[in-house]
């Protein structure tokens, strides 16, 4: 097997290899491996400074930044308070300075008391309880030997742990499922006793021996969980319910949270007693020996472990689970399910390499976690144009606001001041619109990225660069506001460019400097920042002054004002941001004339596709005039959403084609800047119907969106639509917010 080693981030270490349960589900004692029986009752110091030390070794060498550790057992609490303080001495002594450590322990609770709890806040040892619900059902298996009910004891370790003084270190509750138990019952236990988390576990079965189904079904697990699930809804989720989380992450494009589902690769080890270095605990499920590894932590280092094959075979991702898995659309969010479940020691599939045993449980509890969950609560910028209007200009403050903490003092004075008149114009109603106004023009991010950039390679010019940026927004948001406010801002090669109104000649080429702008009546005034007066006024923000070349605005037929048409924005300093290069200024000759095309382009789209949605709805599209675009495409760059670059000769009907063709791709890309449409792309290839080739999702999604825009402007481009809307629809890459759209396309079409 190819590819980097995937370093341990969790040890679970066996710190006692008995139990004073009878827990007839468990799958250390009752389950097929019973290699317990020879293993030492308690831990060793020998394997304890080993462990810690090899552990301390491996984090070093990955320059991990933190390790997981897990004390178990059978039970851990009885190896006793003096042994786990050795333990966690140990390992908190080998760790100083290489990495963060994560104590956790999991246990049965029955011993559990202060004078353990005291130890573990010490230690800050974080603490899980099993339980399984209510006495009923938690006592069908948590028994002792001789019968008796745990569940008195464990409620009263529960309470222990609630306690304020040790609450910090409560880390929630284990339930494994018995479908034979009230799904309600189970979950209105657990909720009582206001965990921080509930983790449902499936019981642990191959094929070799599978989970029980006394009615018969193949999806009675799912079934069990979806009436916690329903349960959980209507309580108002008053508790998080990783099995729940988990599914609706990677519906919506993000990770698995726990091991049992999801394709993230694993890195997790197991440290037995006698210091025998072993494959994840849930495979003693399987057969004799199969979490056995040959290694031990006197003689192996964990990367030996970390390259062994059946550790690999579990960090392989979608390469790692069965063919049937890989075409599976749910496979994302249930990643085969957990790798002890596929096991089988006979059929073509003999080993690992099958479904899981509860793949039919897995697919009926994704898709129905999925039905529950209303895709506008999670995407709603697909659906609603202002919601994608709205998230992208809280994109463009999650940059300024990063922009402000990377600088980190390195802005200087310019910056402090700038940022402080920020928050003044934020705080006033009209300059609050105005600074919305400049901060949704497509170049401030331009700026943002170009600036976080230089602050990423330490350019020494990155905090200069970064305050003429921001006084020149501020300065355009308070000439927008009309707010009496002086603002210096820093100008180059003889002018002074405003974002969004225009630029001004102040001197001659090559020199720089710096003006104080206030805003006027309408327009602004402007003088050198060494003048005591206010200076001349020498520029407008609607009327041509001496030296002034202002952002051309146009109204659309039927429009109110230029707001809801269009502007040619030649003239901004980061408008250079497309694969094609920026053109020159437009003499004003030259952009009347474009302005009459796209007057014209505009109107051949409403004749032909009125509902195409190539108007924007309520700011105007800012257009860039490019050299070198091929005819009929345009340029969406590295920009914020409402800009696109065309080429300034078009005909109409040229232009018309490429208008259409260029806000249906600031659109997509506006959508995936926001929202998780897809996850794993790349994984699979896809046909695209109309050019026979297989391309990527994310391509193949982008095309069928792009081809249904232009198909109702040119009907020609339907062909192969609906055919790519079938491939997509029963896509794994798909996310709710991905089906949402999809659903949406359908309906266009």
């Amino acid at each position: 097997m190819t590819g980097p080693l995937v370093p341990f981030r969790e040890v679970v270490l066996k710190v006692h290899s008995r139990c004073d349960l009878a827990c007839d589900h468990c799958y250390v004692f009752e389950h097929a491996d019973q290699s317990w029986r020879t293993r030492p009752k308690t831990i060793s110091d020998e394997v304890i400074f080993q462990t810690a030390q090899r552990l301390a070794e491996h984090a070093a060498a990955y320059a991990l930044p933190s390790v997981s550790v897990i004390l178990h057992g059978g039970e851990p609490l009885l190896a006793g308070p003096a042994r786990l303080r050795r333990i966690c001495e140990e390992l908190t002594s080998a760790f100083d300075g290489v990495a963060a450590l994560d104590l956790r322990i999991h246990t049965n609770g029955l011993q559990l008391s202060p004078r353990y709890l005291d130890l573990f806040s010490e230690y800050d040892v974080k603490v899980g309880i099993s339980l399984d619900g209510d006495r009923a059902a938690n006592d069908r298996h948590r028994r002792f030997a001789d019968g008796r009910s745990s569940h008195p004891l464990v409620l009263k370790a529960v309470e222990l742990l609630r306690q304020e003084r040790y609450r910090h270190l409560n880390l929630g509750l284990l339930c494994t499922v018995d479908i034979e138990n009230d799904a309600h019952a189970v979950l209105d236990a657990l909720i009582e006793l206001e965990p921080p988390l509930i983790d449902f576990l499936l019981p642990h079965a191959t094929w070799d021996d599978p989970p029980p189904r006394p009615d018969g079904s193949p999806t009675a697990y799912a079934d069990w969980l979806l009436a916690v699930h329903d349960r959980w809804q209507e309580l108002g989720r008053p508790v998080p319910v990783r099995i729940f989380s988990s599914v609706l992450s990677t519906l919506n494009g993000g990770p698995s949270l726990t091991e049992s589902l999801g394709l993230a690769p694993t890195d997790l080890v197991v440290v037995e007693t006698d210091g025998s270095l072993e494959q994840v605990d849930s495979l003693k499920s399987a057969y004799e020996g199969a979490a056995a590894t040959g290694f031990d932590v006197f003689t192996h280092a964990f990367d030996e472990v970390a390259a062994h094959p059946g550790v690999r075979a579990r960090q392989l991702g979608l390469e790692g689970v069965s063919g049937t898995c890989r075409r599976c659309p749910v496979v994302r969010s249930c990643g085969g399910g957990l790798y002890t479940h596929r096991y089988s020691s006979a059929g073509p599939g003999e080993g690992f390499d099958n479904p899981s045993v509860y793949c039919h449980d897995l697919a009926a509890l994704v898709h129905g976690i999925e039905a529950r969950t209303p895709a506008d609560s999670v995407a709603p910028a697909v659906a609603d144009p202002g919601e994608l209007l709205a998230t992208q200009e809280d994109l463009t403050r999650t940059l300024l606001a990063r922009l402000n903490a990377d600088l980190d003092g390195r802005g200087g004075e310019r910056w402090a001041a700038a940022w402080e008149l920020a928050t003044t114009l934020e705080g006033s109603a009209e300059g609050g619109r105005g600074l919305d106004r400049v901060l949704a023009h497509p170049y401030t991010r331009s700026w943002l990225f170009d600036a976080l950039e230089a602050l990423g390679e330490d350019r020494p010019e990155a905090g200069r660069t970064a305050a003429d940026g921001l006084q020149a927004l501020l300065a355009a948001a308070a000439v927008r506001a009309g707010l009496d406010l002086r603002v210096p801002v820093s100008y180059r090669d003889g002018a002074l460019v405003l974002p969004t109104l225009g630029r001004l000649t102040v001197g001659g080429p090559g020199e720089r400097g710096t003006v104080l702008v206030r805003a006027t009546g309408d327009g602004f005034l402007a003088g050198r920042a060494d003048d005591a007066s206010d200076g001349r006024r020498i520029g407008a923000v609607r009327r041509p002054g001496p030296g002034w070349l202002p952002v051309r605005g146009f109204a659309l037929p039927g429009s109110p004002s230029p707001d809801h048409g269009f502007v040619i924005d030649d003239l901004d300093p980061y408008r250079d941001c497309f694969t094609a290069p920026a053109a020159a200024a437009l003499d004003a000759p030259a952009a009347e004339r474009l302005a009459a095309v796209l007057t014209d382009a505009w109107a051949l789209i409403e004749e032909r596709a009125p509902a195409c949605g190539a108007r924007p709805a309520d700011r105007p599209m800012t257009l860039t005039p490019l050299t070198g675009l091929t005819p009929g495409e345009p340029s969406v760059g590295r920009h914020g959403y409402g800009a696109l670059g065309i080429g300034a000769d078009e005909g109409v009907g040229t232009l018309a084609l490429a208008l259409v063709r260029g806000v249906r791709r600031a659109e997509f890309r506006a959508l995936v800047d926001v929202t998780d449409l897809y996850a794993a792309d790349g994984s699979w290839e896809h046909r695209m119907p109309w050019g026979e080739e297989s391309v990527p999702f994310s391509r193949l999604l982008a095309g069928t969106y792009e081809r249904l825009g232009l198909a109702v402007f040119d009907p020609r481009y339907r062909d192969g639509v609906p055919q790519a809307l079938d491939t997509l629809e029963g896509a794994a890459e798909l996310t709710i917010g991905g089906k949402q759209l999809i659903s949406l396309m359908r309906k266009e079409f």
